[in-house]
């Protein structure tokens, strides 16, 4: 019932701005870099905000100026969006969008390592990094981008014969290129869903995590009997335990992360969440220690023992806090285009409007290291906009272009052209449904 009504919203969403749309896709070549993108409303996500009637002009695929009847160069594409919002391309969440095209299918799944699954025993490779096998040509990513979705971070897994470590990843931008930006972000699996990786116990995983430290800090020789490490995953590890890289922790119960906030601050770690079910009871210390959240705002319900103080005011409570908040949905690879959804609920339930577009641009774009390039609309940066029908947090909204590095793209994927196959009578396919008499 759920997809039905989706369906719903978008059929009366593009019937409603299929002419805006023909009329903007009509006005540029799909080739173009420099570009001129006249009386919008500007959502920057920056110190700036939203800046009304408002120009941004792109040349060679960067943004250079943002203001009021700004003049466009020689031979630049000229777009007037009558008022609608620009926003830069959105944060898809903590995604495996090109390590999984088919969920079902084993041999289109790479986000995991699980070496001694046949074994049974624990593998800790922090140097398994998933994006050596990110798939640019993967289905999804047309499917995603479409929808105003610009770049997403994808992440390891983890798995019986892996380990709560799970392995590194890196911000994707979903423009068909096929290497990473920024700096590699390492994950870690804490609670309920990684018992099995630590003997059926929360305690043990801190065991387990102070044991890593000790290896990489010389504590424990490499030939000592009990090391867990390969010698580059010892390599690995002094990147992130050294206070540089960023830790995702994928953890829920308050307790938990109580914890994680008195290890980290330990070890003087720089770490994430992922998820935070309960992270609003612990907003002040989070705050504190600056560490970023990326919720999932329609958490509500206890699904688990780790999630009995879920609450739809979770991203209300931690910004109002001083945390920032992010957005993501576990396992959302398929349906990442849902992710604005995510951030209108959370609106909805008390955040102020500017945090929710912030948690889908700028703090996915600090917390991740990418921030000069991605992740707001300002002079410098890359040119990836989006031009929506209506307000980026309203499900009813479509994105009517986006651009990455200035560059138009062509708003079609697997699912439009599904749609057109079974819409239209005269492409000598049959229809989805049959016509309603008289027709």
């Amino acid at each position: 019932m759920q997809a039905l009504n989706t369906a719903r919203v978008r059929q009366t969403a593009f019937a409603t701005t299929a002419l805006a749309a023909a009329l903007v896709c009509a006005s540029f070549a799909a080739s173009a870099q420099n570009v001129l993108i006249r009386n919008a409303t500007v959502h920057t996500a920056t110190a700036q905000g939203s800046l009304e009637n408002a120009d941004v002009l792109v040349s060679g695929g960067i943004v250079r100026a943002i203001g009021r009847r700004l003049s466009a160069p020689a031979g630049a594409q000229v777009i007037d969006a009558a008022g609608k919002p620009v926003t830069p391309t959105l944060f898809g969440g903590i995604t495996e969008i090109g390590l999984e095209e088919v969920s079902g299918e084993k041999s289109t799944v790479d986000q995991t390592v699980a070496l001694g699954a046949d074994t049974k025993e624990m593998t800790v490779r922090p140097e398994f990094d998933v994006t050596l096998a990110y798939n640019p040509d993967s289905v999804l990513i047309p499917v995603t981008r479409i929808e105003g979705i610009g770049w997403t971070l994808i992440g390891a897994g983890t798995a019986t014969g892996g380990s709560i470590v799970a392995g590194q990843g890196g911000i994707e931008r979903l423009d068909g290129g096929a290497d990473p930006i920024g700096p590699r972000a390492l994950f870690v699996r804490l609670g309920k869903d990684s018992l099995g990786l630590s003997g059926s116990s929360r305690a043990a995983q801190w065991m387990l995590l102070d044991q890593l430290i000790d290896e990489t800090r010389g504590r424990i020789t490499p030939d000592n009997h009990a090391a867990l490490l390969t010698p580059a995953g010892r390599a690995t590890l002094q990147k992130y335990f050294g206070g540089g890289g960023r830790i995702v922790f994928g953890v829920d119960r308050a307790a938990d992360i109580r914890q994680l906030l008195r290890w980290s601050s330990k070890h003087q770690l720089r770490i994430a969440i992922a998820g935070g079910a309960e992270a609003w009871r612990l907003a002040p210390q989070l705050a504190a220690a600056k560490v970023p959240v990326f919720v999932n705002p329609l958490s509500n319900l206890p699904s688990d023992f780790d999630q009995v103080g879920a609450s739809m005011e979770n991203a209300a409570r931690l910004r109002a806090a001083g945390v920032a908040v992010g957005f993501s949905e576990g396992g959302a690879s398929h349906n990442a285009r849902k992710v604005r959804q995510l951030a209108g609920n959370a609106v909805a339930a008390g955040l102020p409007w500017a945090d929710g577009l912030a948690g889908l641009t700028r703090v996915p774009a600090e917390t991740f290291g990418v921030a000069g390039e991605v992740g707001a609309i300002a002079p410098g940066k890359r040119a990836d906009l989006v031009l929506w029908s209506g307000d980026p947090l309203d499900v009813a909204s479509v994105a009517l272009q986006v651009w990455m590095d200035g560059r138009a793209i062509e708003m079609r994927s697997r699912q439009t052209e599904l749609r057109d196959r079974y819409l239209h009578p005269d492409n000598g396919l049959p229809r989805a449904y049959p016509l309603p008499a008289g027709r």
